[in-house]
């Protein structure tokens, strides 16, 4: 138990060190990242189509 409330208390120590960012840091950076997954999305979209194409195209024998 001991060991338990010294980790603790480092844990918070190290918490404390921690620089967060502020708001403005926090809503530019969550918005990129919503860009970037939209981006990234639609990207595999349309190579998974175009896999997908593809296969359909050399296993029917339409190629």
């Amino acid at each position: 138990m001991k060991n338990i409330g010294q980790y603790l208390k480092s844990v918070q120590s190290e918490l404390s060190k921690v620089t967060w960012p502020g708001f403005n840091e926090f809503i530019g950076s969550t918005i990129i990242v919503l860009i970037l997954i939209v981006l990234f999305s639609m990207y595999f979209a349309v190579l998974d189509s175009s896999f997908q194409w593809a296969a359909k195209s050399i296993f029917s024998g339409q190629l």
